[in-house]
Order: structure tokens, then C-alpha cells, then sequence
């Protein structure tokens, strides 16, 4: 007989109480290792509108071993001139419900776990120097992240705006225990990187891919539109290519697919997903000398282990509100 199902709900101020940066890195890097032994997971999909202007985009995935399934959905514009993020999580058993949280403030911090995995399944283990392009609350979640899986001594970071890099320098120089400091280009910022982490709205390219270093990686994750690109087709080209989801190299990710339409690379030239590569099936770095890209555009894997991180959590803690779910079989039959 089914019967009423209960959730969690979790507000933003709430979920950013429950958790710090480093305690999302661990729950995301074991669902990139699910996926990479085949846990079911798609890329976003976003649907645009002209009148009133906006978007609504949502992903989903199945994490078995995290005992989670769920997505984000989330709507920007639309008269608001904002964006709002909801996430559903439920019991991979049964299907009830778990949660729903307001996903506002994990947002950099899941995306920024994600951005830590890549770097740590890709860059060099003695990667000391960071480059940062962005400042911004995403680019802060990355670097936080990322000094959780670098020991890191120097950061850089270049952004258009002179004042909000200054500010990120500031504020990172308060949190990290590496010297951070504004640059004035983004060239002074990638020249001796060992790591590079792109965190920007930007369609063109943010920096030039003849000034990387051997051996250095690359984070990108502000680049999620076929017609958007933060990395040059140089870069793609001197790189191995590691996408969050194979499936949505040629949907969205548009430093990859405008060096497809250059010629210089096909979809032969995507060497792994993060997955595989966490996972131990696929191989990551195989010398000092070579360059990386992990290509993070988003996607639910990352989303769902920080939603069953955040529900665990408030749990413990006896944090959020429960609210009632009807099981369908009743509803629709007017039980």
C-alpha cells in the first residue's frame, strides 16, 4: 500500500552552514569513479526564449553506489534578470524523495569540486603555481577547491576589471596559504603555470594556447554553448581532452567543437571521460611534458553526490524543514 513520502527541504543559508569547499571534493571524485564504471548521467539541456528572455536548463543522473538520483533545473532571466536552482534528490532503492534544496549556494562549490578532480586526476602531483582567469564567485570556488588536491605556492589571477581582481587576490591571500597576487594580462598569469583554470562568461578565448607550459593543465568551466569558447583552437590542439560527459562535446562544448570546424581535431581526439579516467580505466597524465584539458561544463554527477553530501549532513545536524510528497499511485486515484 503505498503511502506519503516525506523530503527535506534545504535553504541556501542553510546548505552553506553544513559544509565548506574541501568537504564537497570527496562525495563528487567518488561519483566521477561511479560514472567512470557506468552510472547512468546526461548532459544538460536548455531551453531559450526571446520573449521574455531567459532560459531554462536542467541534467540528471543516477549515482547507485551514492544511493542518490536526481538533477539540477534551473531558470536565469525571464524578467528577473537573476537565476534561481532548484535540486531534487531521491533514494536510488525505493525512488521516494529525499531533498529538494535551493541550489544557489552550492553552486561554485559543487562546480568547483568537479574543477579539484580534474586537476587531480590530470595535473602534475608537483604543480606549485596557479593561474586564474576570472574573478568571480565561480572562480573562487575553484581555486578554493583546487588547493584541497595542490599544494600550491603562487596564484595569479587576471581578470578584464582591475578592482575585482584585486579584490580576489585579497580575499584568496586571506583564505589560502599561497601567495596570490593581480596580474595585469592573462598572458602574465598562464606564462609558468603549472595549473590554469579558466572561470569566465566569455565567448572568445581567454588566453593564448602557444604561452602553456609543458606539462601544464588546464581547467575550463565557463564553457557550456557551441558558440562560446574560453580556449583557443591552439590549446585544444596541444592538449589531450578530457570532457565531464562525452556526450556533450558536440552539443556544447565550444572550444572543442570550433576546433573541430578548424580541422585540427575530430571527436577521435576526445581521449576520456573525467570518469574513466577517476575510475582507473582510462589513463590520465602519462608524462611531464604533457598538456591537459578536463573540459567542465556542468553536469548532475557533481550535482547529485553534493545533493546526498548536503542531505546526510542536515540530517546529522537536524537541519531543514520536512515537506509531504503524495506517491503518484495515490494522487492520481484521488487517495
Amino acid at each position: 500500500m503505498p503511502t506519503d513520502a516525506t523530503a527535506l527541504f534545504l535553504t541556501s543559508d542553510e546548505i552553506a552552514e553544513i559544509a565548506d569547499p574541501a568537504d564537497y571534493v570527496d562525495p563528487v571524485r567518488e561519483g566521477y569513479r561511479e560514472r567512470g564504471e557506468g552510472a547512468p548521467a546526461e548532459p544538460r539541456t536548455t531551453l531559450f526564449n526571446d520573449d521574455p528572455a531567459g532560459m531554462l536548463t536542467g541534467y540528471l543522473a543516477i549515482l547507485p553506489e551514492t544511493g542518490a538520483m536526481g538533477g539540477y533545473t534551473y531558470a536565469a532571466g525571464f524578467g528577473g534578470h537573476d537565476a534561481h536552482f532548484s535540486l531534487p534528490i531521491f533514494d536510488v532503492e525505493s525512488g521516494d524523495p529525499l531533498a529538494l534544496l535551493d541550489g544557489a549556494s552550492m553552486n561554485p562549490l559543487k562546480t568547483g569540486a568537479a574543477g579539484a578532480v580534474g586537476v587531480d586526476a590530470l595535473a602534475r602531483r608537483d604543480a606549485t603555481d596557479l593561474a586564474v582567469i576570472g574573478s568571480g564567485t565561480q572562480a573562487r570556488g575553484q581555486v578554493r577547491a583546487a588547493a584541497t588536491v595542490r599544494d600550491f605556492d603562487r596564484i595569479e589571477v587576471y581578470s578584464p576589471t582591475q578592482d575585482h581582481r584585486q579584490s580576489f587576490a585579497a580575499e584568496m591571500n586571506e583564505n589560502l596559504d599561497a601567495t596570490v597576487a593581480a596580474v595585469a594580462s592573462s598572458a602574465a598569469a598562464v606564462e609558468g603555470a603549472d595549473v590554469v583554470i579558466t572561470a569566465t562568461n566569455a565567448s572568445d578565448p581567454v588566453f593564448d594556447g602557444d604561452v602553456l607550459e609543458p606539462g601544464a593543465h588546464v581547467t575550463a568551466m565557463g564553457q557550456y554553448h557551441p558558440e562560446k569558447r574560453e580556449l583557443d583552437t591552439t590549446t585544444i590542439e596541444r592538449a589531450t581532452y578530457v570532457p565531464d560527459l562525452r556526450a556533450r562535446v558536440t552539443q556544447d562544448a565550444g572550444s572543442f567543437i570550433h576546433a573541430m570546424e578548424e580541422g585540427v581535431v575530430d571527436e577521435d581526439d576526445v581521449h576520456a571521460e573525467l570518469g574513466e579516467v577517476v575510475a582507473g580505466g582510462e589513463s590520465g597524465r602519462t608524462s611531464s611534458e604533457e598538456i591537459t584539458v578536463f573540459d567542465s561544463g556542468g553536469t548532475a554527477i557533481e550535482t547529485v553526490a553534493a545533493g546526498k553530501l548536503l542531505y546526510d549532513r542536515a540530517r546529522e545536524a537536524g537541519v531543514g524543514e520536512e515537506i509531504e510528497f503524495s506517491p503518484a499511485s495515490g494522487a492520481m486515484d484521488g487517495r
